[in-house]
């Protein structure tokens, strides 16, 4: 590999400090919207760039913004908006592991679904360099004087479609307006509706276009039609998980009220299954998310809305349970497995009068679809794949000064389990969830029920 190739990471001219970020995210060559976008970025032209999940996105405006960022400054440099909570949490956390090169750089992430408390006393601390929000709680902490943008040089729509979907636009703009004329504006979005292009005149000055909207379909993902009656729908859905049996696989439906219906159908078969929609407490969002990212629930099914910001690696499947109405939502949807040169497969249920649809998306695609009969699962399944994993609960958290490395000590040392047995620990403020191995839940939670974490007793449950 030749390291002064023009996608090269090490082609651009990026500060050490940088550099050292990429070594250790183990990047080399960069993605095609990387090697579109980052050079223009880093020059200081605004963008408005047409990228799907998982094309790079973030790591490409992460270099932009820590590179024009002073780190001696105690203001907020930089503020990304982002649709929801679990997007905000992974695009900080990429950006800390860019920056671990640069010294006590304060990254904060300001969302709803959160107290406000604790983060109204961060802030009053002192600003953060890089703030990464949801547009709510962002215009709720300028309104209360408690967050400061006079010194931002950096904003970024991460996602901006999903976010104008979920009513965020008068938000946005009122952010927008709160920030320096002079600032660099960065615009990511999947589809380019109208109102992104509104709000793309709203806050960037000639801005460089790019788009690798292609990189969605690629051949590594298979795209499969199913015509079915609507009454049949969950059986087929059942018959088709366990044809393919996905370690993973996120079952889109558009109206929230369907997601526990099939989620019921599912548990009716013996699927471990859960359901992720607008109604739910962010409690109950956070288990859900964490247990289906830890392999210990193999089916998500989830609502457009609810799923934004879902980051799950390796997703084996998408299945449309109904076919969106928007040919947009169905590529955002399908953007969500074969990622990072992985496979995956794509499951389309199609009552007849959902046809035309698809239609419309082959026309979109150039293509013919892929048309199969499947028989609609007829009485009990039998064989159904169990998750890899379960999922034990500790009530202790962050504010226990509870880290991983405590519970990963506890369930190796006093509890003798082999390392590999352990999967992966979530900390909360308040509570910690860790994956076992499902042949070794039942000796973790005995023995951490009878022994001690960090020389404490905690409550531990199994989810």
């Amino acid at each position: 590999m030749n390291p002064l190739a023009p996608d090269s990471f090490s082609s651009l001219a990026l500060a050490p400090a940088l550099l050292q970020g990429i070594d250790a995210l183990g990047y080399t060559q960069m993605t095609p919207i990387q090697a579109q976008s980052v050079p223009a970025i880093l020059d200081g032209r605004d963008l408005i760039a047409q990228a799907p999940t998982g094309s790079g996105k973030t790591a490409a405006f992460g270099l932009g913004l820590l590179h024009r960022l002073d780190p001696l400054k105690i203001k907020t440099q930089a503020l990304v908006l982002c649709p929801t909570r679990e997007l905000a949490d992974q695009v900080a956390k990429q950006l800390r592991k860019l920056a671990v090169g640069i010294p006590n750089l304060k990254v904060s992430i300001l969302c709803g679904g959160m107290p406000l408390g604790p983060q109204l006393a961060s802030l009053e601390t002192h600003d953060p360099h890089v703030v990464v929000g949801t547009p709510g709680r962002i215009q709720e902490l300028l309104r209360k004087k408690a967050l400061h943008l006079d010194g931002v040089r950096t904003l970024v729509l991460d996602e901006a479609d999903r976010m104008l979907d979920m009513g965020f636009e008068e938000p946005i703009k009122e952010i927008i307006g709160k920030t320096p004329k002079t600032r660099q504006g960065l615009l990511f979005s999947a589809t380019f509706p109208d109102n992104i292009r509104a709000i793309s005149n709203a806050m960037l000055r000639d801005p460089l276009e790019v788009s690798v909207a292609g990189a969605v379909e690629q051949p590594l993902v298979e795209q499969v039609f199913y015509e079915v009656e609507p009454a049949r729908k969950s059986p087929l859905l059942a018959a088709l998980l366990l044809e393919y049996r996905p370690e993973s696989a996120v079952v889109f439906c558009n109206m929230r009220r369907d997601t526990e219906e099939v989620v019921g159908s599912l548990a009716h078969y013996g699927f471990s299954a859960l359901a992720l929609h607008g109604d739910m407490e962010q409690r109950d969002r956070d288990e859900v998310l964490v247990r289906f990212a830890n392999r210990s629930c193999s089916v998500l099914v989830a609502s457009d809305v609810a799923a934004r910001g879902l980051d799950v690696a390796d997703l084996a499947a998408v299945i449309n349970y109904e076919l969106p109405t928007d040919p947009d939502v169905y590529v955002h949807r399908i953007g969500r497995t074969g990622r990072a040169g992985k496979g995956g497969v794509v499951l389309n249920l199609c009552s007849p009068r959902e046809v035309a649809r698809a239609d419309a998306l082959q026309a979109i695609q150039g293509a013919p679809l892929k048309w199969l009969r499947a028989a609609p699962l007829a009485g009990k399944a039998h064989n159904v794949p169990a998750a890899a994993m379960t999922t034990l609960r500790i009530d202790a958290g962050k504010t226990d000064k509870l880290r991983p490395g405590d519970i990963v000590g506890a369930l190796t040392g006093t509890a003798g389990l082999p390392v590999e047995a352990v999967g992966k620990i979530d900390v909360f403020a308040t509570r910690s969830y860790v994956a076992i191995a499902r042949h070794k839940a039942e000796q973790a939670l005995t023995r951490l029920r009878e022994g001690k974490i960090k020389g404490r007793k905690f409550r531990v449950s199994r989810m």
